[in-house]
């Protein structure tokens, strides 16, 4: 029988490398995008040619409001993995953020997430082990001046996982988060070489990190190898925050 995951965010470069790793283990995956649908499609049309036995389904849904998030609900039918990539960042001072950029960062990353996720929790207790990653963010442990409000948002991201993992375990379900440091991806493009020297003197590893270290990691807590691994906030930051 085919294993099928659902990875919102596909379009973006966390979401693709993830989707890659996952179907070299066999995944068939449900592919979400909100905006970037010339991603996602080159996407779909690169794994449905290289894994010819596996489904690669897209899924359009705007997470930031509560219809988007019905509306991928009801595009999921089987799944035994859900994974989510998706996301967006805020870079302004807690007084110059609006109410409605609050909810909008609240909604995208926490609340419709934990949203899918009860309304698919039953799929899920349908096979004995399943899996739930989130990408969290190092903000969300350690916090950023001048990203208070995704700061917030990803530490409640954090907070969910570890007790949604005590009331979903006897149910079969590993759910644990990973929190990226830098990680070189088009997000961070705009950093100038002053600023990028200067994140690079604070990081033990001397460099930023790479899109497929992070789905490296989702590829192994949903790979079956690590089935003993549940609640934990995994850190992949090159020894940024310790």
């Amino acid at each position: 029988m085919k294993k099928f995951a659902c990875v919102f965010g596909a379009s973006g470069e966390i979401g693709q490398a993830i989707c890659i790793e996952m179907a070299k283990s066999g995944w068939s995956i449900y592919l979400h995008f909100h905006q970037n649908m010339e991603a996602v499609l080159h996407l779909q049309e690169k794994l449905s040619k290289t894994y010819l036995d596996q489904d690669f389904l897209i899924i359009h849904a705007d997470l930031s409001s509560t219809q988007g998030a019905e509306n991928a609900i009801e595009s999921i039918f089987d799944v035994e993995a859900i994974i989510f990539a998706n996301g967006q960042s805020l870079n302004k001072l807690l007084e110059d953020t609006s109410p409605t950029e609050m909810d909008t960062l609240w909604k995208t990353h926490v609340q419709n997430p934990m949203h899918i996720i009860g309304n698919l929790a039953f799929k899920l207790r349908n096979h004995q082990v399943s899996y739930i990653v989130l990408i969290g963010s190092i903000w969300g442990q350690t916090g950023a001046s001048g990203e208070v409000v995704y700061s917030a948002v990803k530490g409640a991201q954090h907070a969910f996982v570890k007790a949604y993992a005590k009331e979903a375990g006897s149910s079969g379900v590993r759910a644990n988060i990973i929190a990226p440091g830098i990680i070189d991806t088009q997000m961070n493009a705009g950093l100038d070489a002053e600023e990028r020297s200067q994140i690079l003197d604070e990081i033990p590893l001397q460099r930023l990190g790479k899109a497929k270290e992070v789905a490296n990691i989702v590829a192994f807590l949903t790979s079956g190898k690590a089935d003993y691994v549940t609640g934990q906030v995994i850190g992949i930051n090159g020894g940024w925050y310790i």
